[in-house]
């Protein structure tokens, strides 16, 4: 949820936190994540699915020497204190699942220490919403998230950066806030990131350690809970630290639809947009936005239009976007939508294993610091390990340059 990076950079679209879980996760209810589901069938006929995370190509993106690395993150507001090798970078096309099962393809950046280490643990890297599909790790170098790999692989970790679906080099348009998919896409990504590696002989261990920006903050507590539940026969969680995080979405689109958000109209169109397709929230696009923008806001949430471009074609405020009646199912939600969002508030209701770390800071007025406490309160309710870090009077972009290096020194911590 980036506001201060549209703001300062037109190129960047606003990050609108994802909160999904996944079906698998909301039918073992909130217990402690320990139960294992079941792998899914096989689909009729003779051939055999394609294996999930196979690794489909390998392009070469970054290539930087240990000072380079430190010269990234201090001219990204990165304290580089931790960097200690120089690393190589490769965009990774992989095979995984949509939201529904279907085959379908997704990218990510796949980040190596140039370290003599043959077996090393890997880091999920979760990144914030996208709104454009050349913004991401993979495509852009000068994107945030590939810096933020930079960082973790400049440690001796192995990064695995999905782009999500439908972003980067993945087809079609980004499922934003499907559940099955982002964690689809973040465990394929995983296996990915281990097959491109055996390829240069080296090996992931069966550690991951799961880090998310807002967005990127509830996906890290997805992603631990399946690791934690037996998805991958080989992976597990290491250790969880989501910064930032959305953690009570129903909160968060009730803020933002009486316009309580900075750019309130672009994060919840974004939001209907992307439900109403999976869910079907409006019969009619001037059942939830006004004229003239009924006839066009779809068409702007494609992954092919930037933030600066949605943000000019859109009205400032969700007053002047939405329709009332519809602002109302939003502040007061039921049905499908209540359901969903329910769902979407618990992502930190259950006992992870391992230490979970937040961090937030009191000053972001994008994503408020309270939804980090919610999720200390779930995750303190079910006696985990856990503790929330307040890294100051800062806004939402600052809020992680500030907590990456505090996020490294926890991870340091678990060895």
């Amino acid at each position: 949820m980036n506001v201060s990076r549209l703001r300062k950079r037109s190129t960047k679209p606003v990050a609108l936190a994802l909160v999904c879980a996944v079906a698998m996760l909301t039918a073992a209810g909130c217990g402690d994540g320990r139960q294992r589901s079941a792998s899914p069938a096989a689909p009729t006929g003779s051939r055999p699915p394609a294996a999930r995370g196979a690794v489909l190509s390998a392009t070469p993106v970054a290539d930087l020497d240990a000072q380079q690395v430190v010269a990234r993150l201090t001219k990204a507001g990165i304290d580089p204190a931790r960097a200690r090798y120089g690393v190589r970078a490769h965009r990774i096309v992989y095979r995984t699942l949509d939201g529904t099962g279907k085959p379908t393809t997704a990218s990510e950046l796949v980040a190596m220490p140039k370290s003599g280490d043959r077996d090393l643990t890997a880091v999920s890297w979760l990144h914030g919403t996208e709104v454009y599909r050349g913004e991401v790790a993979s495509v852009n170098d000068a994107s945030p998230d590939r810096t933020t790999a930079l960082l973790f692989a400049s440690t001796g970790r192995a990064v695995s950066a999905p782009d999500y679906l439908g972003l980067g080099k993945g087809p079609g348009i980004h499922p934003y806030g499907d559940p099955e998919a982002t964690v689809n896409a973040s465990l394929d990504a995983l296996r990915a990131a281990r097959a491109f590696a055996r390829r240069n002989g080296r090996d992931l261990d069966e550690r991951v350690l799961v880090s998310g920006f807002s967005q990127g903050g509830p996906a890290t507590m997805l992603v631990g809970r399946a690791l934690q539940q037996g998805v991958d026969p080989h992976f597990r969680p290491g250790a969880l630290a989501p910064i930032a995080g959305p953690f009570d979405l129903s909160r968060f689109e009730a803020a933002a639809a009486a316009d309580e958000v900075a750019r309130s109209s672009l994060y919840l169109a974004y939001f209907v947009t992307a439900w109403n397709r999976m869910y079907g929230l409006y019969a009619t696009t001037d059942q939830a936005f006004r004229a003239p923008y009924a006839t066009s806001v779809e068409t702007l949430f494609d992954g092919d239009h930037q933030a600066s471009q949605i943000a000019a074609a859109l009205p400032p405020t969700s007053k002047r976007l939405f329709t009332e009646a519809f602002l109302q199912q939003v502040r007061h939600p039921t049905g499908t939508l209540r359901r969903k969002l329910r769902v979407m508030d618990n992502t930190c209701d259950w006992r992870p294993d391992v230490p979970v770390r937040l961090f937030h800071a009191k000053g972001d007025k994008d994503v408020a610091f309270a939804n980090s406490l919610h999720c200390q309160r779930q995750l303190t309710a079910h006696g985990a390990d856990q503790r929330l870090t307040d890294v100051g009077r800062l806004d939402h972009s600052a809020t992680v340059l500030k907590a990456l290096p505090q996020v490294v020194r926890a991870f340091d911590s678990t060895r």
